[in-house]
């Protein structure tokens, strides 16, 4: 056995840095990633080095080629593409489900976890996601929602946790883009997405638990 690990290869540290790349945002999805010129440029190795990387990017499901116009982010977080693989025909219902138990943990979580500075973020999400509402914009109201909900898991300080409610989420939106739309722009949005707030400032896990599931289970009833 080895007393020293080797160093990783340069299409690992390429793949690394692209990935973060796309997870940060810097490539969005859906748009196209600089031609394999400018990447060779601009990372400083061989084109073979490039290839690689961005082959196994393609594998992962983050990256998908398109002949004759180049490689587009396909997805964020590879977690979706292994959804849309593994359970192409998944029903809403059964996402739905999925994401109120992660989400319901994650808030019992940062109940017993989320700083002052954290549940000011959220309960300022849910402001700006209330007050779109308020103006009819919806598109904007669906964006500070989905930051109210990314705020809440991510105060909940569970990376996993954190991970795999990203791809669910992603699948969610991929699979079905007016979901958003449709389950959050009703007449107990403020009162049902408030109780959990309430419940995580108040360090309350019990509650903030029930809180999601009594909000998605609203959504749950929106769609049927």
């Amino acid at each position: 056995m080895s007393l020293i690990t080797p160093p990783p290869r340069t299409s690992s540290l390429v793949y690394d840095r692209m990935r973060e790349l796309i997870r940060s945002g810097a490539w969005a999805v859906g748009s196209r990633i600089p031609p394999e010129g400018d990447l060779v440029r601009d990372f400083g190795v061989g084109r073979n080095t490039i290839r690689e990387a961005v082959r196994a990017l393609e594998h992962a499901g983050l990256l998908v080629p398109r002949r004759g116009d180049g490689t587009y982010v396909r997805s964020r977080n590879p977690l979706t593409a292994a959804i849309e693989q593994c359970a192409p025909t998944v029903e809403l219902s059964d996402l739905l489900a999925t994401r109120r138990a992660l989400e319901s943990e994650a808030a019992a979580a940062a109940a017993v976890r989320a700083t002052t500075d954290e549940v000011d973020a959220i309960r300022a999400h849910l402001t700006g996601a209330q007050q779109a509402l308020d103006d009819g914009d919806l598109d904007r109201h669906v964006a500070a929602d989905l930051r109210f909900h990314t705020a809440i898991v991510a105060a909940s300080g569970n990376a996993l946790l954190i991970e795999l409610y990203d791809g669910i989420g992603e699948a969610m939106r991929r699979s079905h883009p007016s979901l958003a739309a449709a389950t959050s722009a009703h007449d107990d949005y403020p009162e049902g997405h408030a109780a959990v707030l309430d419940a995580i400032a108040d360090g309350d896990a019990n509650a903030a638990r029930a809180a999601v599931f009594r909000y998605v289970d609203d959504a749950l009833a929106a769609i049927e």
